[in-house]
């Protein structure tokens, strides 16, 4: 009983438009795709960006069919994704060919590479959460993810704010003294009474003491 063979269907990706696709498209065509069965998305990045081409060579393939694609980071983002694409594709009956190398989900071998692709994909999920771990202790990643600092010290913004109410100078005049921009002025300003507002006065402290004798 011969064996039919299904067509091949291609898919090729280049991140920007500036990248050249015809490597790929090349070797799609040597790997015996027709030209009009080669489907490519150019200049898709990102996490959420759909990938219309994709979709279109993942819904063309058919039982018996090959969907060949370049090279691995041509097809999916992480291994993680690379793994639901291909086990989506098995469990279609779709053989899987990436460059030169056949994967055939009836044959063993390729069961075997989606097992590998499960281990690394956990793997790799694992080895990013300890890098993370590992980067947020230390203390100059755990600053630079509260944000840019104040160039100048909490004196000099006293200083500023002091300077704008006496309205001897002008916002322009400060902002050269300091050697800073006129928006950083009033950010120095602003930064000065929000930390004075948040300082308990005398007179605050006096009536807290007054309302606790009161209590008594």
């Amino acid at each position: 009983m011969s064996v039919v063979r299904g067509m091949k269907i291609g898919y090729s990706r280049v991140s920007t438009t500036g990248q050249d696709v015809g490597a790929q498209h090349a070797f799609l065509i040597s790997a015996g795709v027709a030209p009009g069965r080669i489907y490519t998305d150019v200049g898709f990045t990102g996490k959420n960006i759909s990938r219309v081409g994709l979709h279109q060579a993942l819904a063309a393939v058919r039982e018996g069919d090959t969907l060949v694609v370049p090279k691995m980071d041509r097809f999916a983002r992480n291994l993680e994704e690379t793994l639901r694409l291909v086990r989506d594709l098995t469990d279609r009956g779709v053989i899987f060919q990436m460059g030169h190398t056949v994967y055939d989900p009836r044959d063993p071998w390729s069961k075997l590479f989606l097992a590998f692709l499960a281990a690394i994909a956990e793997a790799e999920g694992g080895w990013i959460s300890l890098r993370t771990q590992e980067a947020m202790a230390r203390p100059a990643v755990r600053a630079k993810l509260k944000g840019r600092q104040p160039s100048i010290s909490a004196k000099a913004d006293a200083a500023i704010s002091r300077m704008l109410d006496e309205g001897e100078q002008s916002p322009a005049d400060i902002a050269s003294t300091f050697r800073i921009s006129r928006a950083s002025v009033y950010r120095a300003a602003e930064r000065h009474r929000k930390r004075h507002s948040s300082i308990p006065t005398s007179t605050d402290a006096d009536d807290s003491r007054v309302d606790n004798h009161e209590g008594e």
